[in-house]
């Protein structure tokens, strides 16, 4: 990669972003797509309005591409951007930065890589009892998209659960025909139903790598596909729960690699073909 006066930069706001594969990525797109471009993880420690809006208008005085956003600046980002598309304004959440007249337009990528991975193990939310752990910007995106696609009912879990049920009742109000409930993290053994599960919340993550949102194992003979957007490690506690009980599941590296590829693509207006997908997903595997 050879760096010039003319090389363009995006990045990626996060804490943390230590972890992050998302440089890899879209350094490799970009070799692999002709494109003068070079992304950056940008260690953002700022909380307060005041200083995102000081980290969106520098950012965009210093000519940045585009910014992809992590935990925890999905929401924090949207109220300095200058619009948002209709998909993330729904959802609440915006993941990608992409520089417009004046400032950036938010969207939501995070939808289009779920939904590539888990049509690539062969795994659609229709007409399935679904079960979203978490309430923040993941499980917001994950929530929505799973209500649009005609599941049979759909269960929110969180650790504070007036978050859960403040998300419950978002997707109820777009989505009145589906059967929408809220409940803590300790509910979750009580469930009856089978369930497609997908984990969304921080833990196994970080700090809390080495939990998970399930305590009682037991749950896991009602899940039939478990799915963790956490994607470092490759496989969470809840994961190697979910392989003790014989259930199909997935990590998040497919959905990193996804929602990165429509960002890609988004910022340069450069379709990204299956080959060169297939191309970046080896070398993301050997990274691991």
């Amino acid at each position: 990669m050879e760096v010039k006066g003319t090389t363009r930069v995006c990045g990626l706001i996060g804490d943390p972003v230590a972890h992050t594969k998302s440089p890899l990525i879209q350094n490799m797109l970009a070799d692999l797509c002709g494109i003068d471009l070079v992304y950056v993880p940008f260690h953002v420690t700022a909380r307060s309005e005041e200083e995102m809006r000081a980290l969106v208008q520098g950012a965009y005085a210093l000519d940045i591409l585009g910014l992809n956003a992590t935990i925890p600046f999905k929401q924090l980002v949207i109220p300095h951007l200058v619009s948002i598309d209709p998909v993330a304004e729904r959802i609440g959440a915006v993941n990608t930065l992409v520089r417009a007249e004046n400032g950036y337009k938010g969207y939501n990528t995070d939808i289009a890589g779920l939904e590539r991975d888990l049509a690539s193990h062969g795994i659609s939310p229709a007409g399935r009892n679904i079960l979203i752990i978490g309430s923040g910007g993941a499980a917001r995106g994950a929530a929505f998209w799973c209500a649009s696609c005609g599941p049979a009912s759909l269960v929110i879990a969180n650790r504070t659960l007036p978050k859960a049920q403040a998300l419950g009742e978002e997707v109820a109000t777009c989505h009145p025909d589906l059967a929408v409930r809220a409940i803590g993290l300790h509910e979750i053994a009580s469930l009856a139903e089978r369930y497609l599960v997908i984990q969304c919340s921080g833990i196994g993550f970080g700090e809390n790598r080495d939990k998970s949102p399930i305590e009682d194992e037991r749950f896991f003979r009602q899940a039939d596909f478990a799915y963790d957007v956490v994607y470092a490690p490759l496989k969470t506690r809840f994961l190697e729960q979910a392989e003790a009980a014989g259930v199909p599941y997935a990590n998040g590296l497919g959905m990193l690699l996804g929602q990165g590829i429509r960002a890609f693509e988004l910022w340069t207006g450069v379709s990204v073909s299956r080959e060169q997908e297939a191309a970046v997903r080896d070398v993301l595997l050997k990274a691991q």
